[in-house]
């Protein structure tokens, strides 16, 4: 089965992005909006939309059939930012960002926009930093409603991200029933799971109700599926069975330009292969 057809043509309702950050390194970004398309993808994320302005990126989605699935909010402008939600210092540039972030969404048409908690500032009491995102949130939450745009949050992990303020899914869950706001939920990123804490298929089950978006890269080296330590034909499983119909990013970083996109194809092969047999 060509990649694209199962990119595409599934047969199970899942919806993958193509992660433009980490994907196609080879060519300019502009252009991996046109490779994206003739592999397959239906959709794209990336980090930052903010280095060109929205309506180029616009035409790029038109010209491509592209949906726009998913990007950050800005991250800050200090060197070394990544996020600028639990510094209580920052709030008004956290809600400015916000308004940019939607001023994109809207001529994106994204219906979504990860929230990054940014890096524990050096001497600030965790109970201050945990109050100020969830407060942050809760502004983010509320302007995003009246644009119909969902906020997720996506812990990373300490040993690429050290002293990064949300690391783990529990704490996530804990930090979602604070802001208790029906537009803002959890992105699972697999790779950051995986780095963490593992027990990936037990988290997804328990966790489901607010996971609203995947991204997935293999562990350790956040490479190409199948060139490390994660099953990801559990992992489909597992997602079938619980009829996940989100979408899931392919954001990793591609082991070479042949093969990089076989691991799905590979997987719906074994599958069909298995229910014959059955």
């Amino acid at each position: 089965m060509f990649p694209s057809r199962a990119l595409r043509d599934n047969g199970l309702g899942f919806r993958f992005s193509a992660g433009l950050g980490h994907l196609l390194p080879d060519v300019s970004f502009l252009e991996r909006f046109g490779v994206a398309a003739s592999l397959g993808f239906t959709g794209v994320e990336y980090p930052a939309p903010y280095a060109y302005k929205a309506d180029v990126l616009r035409e790029q989605l038109d010209a491509h059939g592209l949906q726009q699935v998913l990007f950050n909010v800005p991250v800050g402008s200090r060197s070394g930012d990544l996020g600028l939600a639990c510094d209580p210092q920052r709030r008004m540039e956290f809600q400015d960002s916000i308004g940019i972030a939607l001023e994109y969404a809207s001529t994106l048409q994204c219906a979504q926009i990860n929230c990054l908690s940014g890096y524990s500032p050096p001497g600030v009491p965790y109970e201050e930093l945990n109050d100020t995102y969830v407060s942050n949130l809760k502004y983010a939450g509320r302007q995003a409603r009246e644009r119909s745009v969902r906020i997720v949050i996506e812990p990373l992990n300490p040993f690429d991200y050290p002293n990064f303020f949300l690391s783990r899914t529990e704490q996530a869950t804990r930090i979602l029933a604070e802001v208790d706001l029906p537009n803002v939920g959890l992105e699972y990123d697999i790779y950051h799971a995986q780095m963490t804490q593992g027990r990936l298929g037990p988290t997804l089950r328990e966790h489901r109700a607010i996971i609203w978006h995947i991204q997935f890269a293999d562990a350790p080296t956040r490479a190409t599926p199948g060139t490390g330590e994660i099953r990801f034909d559990y992992i489909l499983d597992e997602l079938e069975l619980l009829d996940y119909s989100g979408w899931i990013g392919c954001d990793y970083r591609p082991m070479g330009p042949k093969g990089s996109f076989d691991w799905l194809a590979q997987w719906l092969t074994a599958r069909g292969a298995a229910q014959k047999t059955d």
